[in-house]
């Protein structure tokens, strides 16, 4: 079987690290709002995808829900999709995201997709985030700012590489995002915000760094890792992921274990 990486831009030849196991990892749902038709594919591929796999070897399935921490804006800033889901329907966060995720398995059972192995909550595993923020604290890669820790791009050597030359062109010269006064890269990303001081979230908890939330990216990678190890053989996800989220996992990955975060790079929308 042969898979299109996007870390390599080709066609691969799939050959998992171990054979009595292959690990992989799927971007799961936002659980603000309904699925629509275009997110539903991307979960239609990767059952695909899995039965596939599953015909010569054993399957670990990871898929999260993103039930905390999503901003609206690629800036790091705006607010966190199951703050505004709640805002918008007059319901607690939570209930919120008890709704939504009901609604997307009823989508995604009715599709006769296989359930993953795991489905792994973000709001269930704060620990295990906050755990990932102080390895990479430890190690250098992070910078405090009046809104949250920061990841610093510029300490990952192989930043540029992951995420293209054309797309850092662009938040230069401000097409994607505007720059923070306090960010030192354009690329940096929040890896714990704070919650703001003149109004109470729904949904924050304590840290080391003080009383917030998980920024979008750290979820994935803490709890990829819990269930599947320091490298994955299979990263799947939205293409609109790669440039930004998918990338970030990486970086962060690798800074905090020093080891290869995907056995064949990350990878969403494969073609087989």
């Amino acid at each position: 079987m042969q898979l299109y990486n996007t870390a390599s831009h080709r066609k691969e030849t799939f050959t998992p690290q171990n054979v009595q196991q292959v690990t992989m990892y799927c971007c799961g749902p936002t659980v603000y709002n309904f699925a629509h038709i275009g997110n539903l594919r991307t979960y239609i591929f990767e059952d695909l995808l899995a039965r596939t796999i599953r015909l010569q070897y054993p399957l670990k399935h990871v898929m999260n829900v993103t039930d905390v921490g999503h901003l609206v804006s690629d800036a790091d800033d705006g607010e966190d999709k199951m703050e505004l889901g709640a805002a918008r329907e007059g319901k607690s966060a939570w209930d919120i995201a008890k709704f939504y995720e009901e609604k997307f398995w009823q989508d995604y059972d009715a599709l006769h997709c296989t359930r993953p192995t795991v489905i792994s909550r973000a709001t269930a595993h704060i620990p295990e985030m906050i755990a990932l923020v102080k390895t990479l604290e430890e190690k250098g890669y992070t910078y405090r700012t009046s809104d949250g820790i920061y990841y610093d791009t510029s300490k990952f050597p192989r930043y540029d590489a992951l995420v293209g030359h054309a797309h850092i062109s662009g938040l230069q010269g401000g097409a994607r995002v505007e720059m923070s006064d306090e960010k030192r890269n354009p690329t940096d990303f929040a890896l714990w915000k704070f919650s703001p001081k003149d109004k109470k979230r729904q949904m924050q908890w304590d840290s080391p760094w003080g009383v917030g939330f998980p920024g979008w990216h750290i979820e994935c990678s803490a709890m990829a890792m819990k269930y599947l190890g320091h490298t994955l053989d299979i990263h799947c996800g939205g293409i609109d992921h790669v440039t930004i989220h998918h990338t970030n996992e990486i970086a962060q990955s690798e800074a905090a274990t020093g080891q290869k975060y995907c056995y064949r790079g990350c990878t969403q929308r494969q073609r087989l």
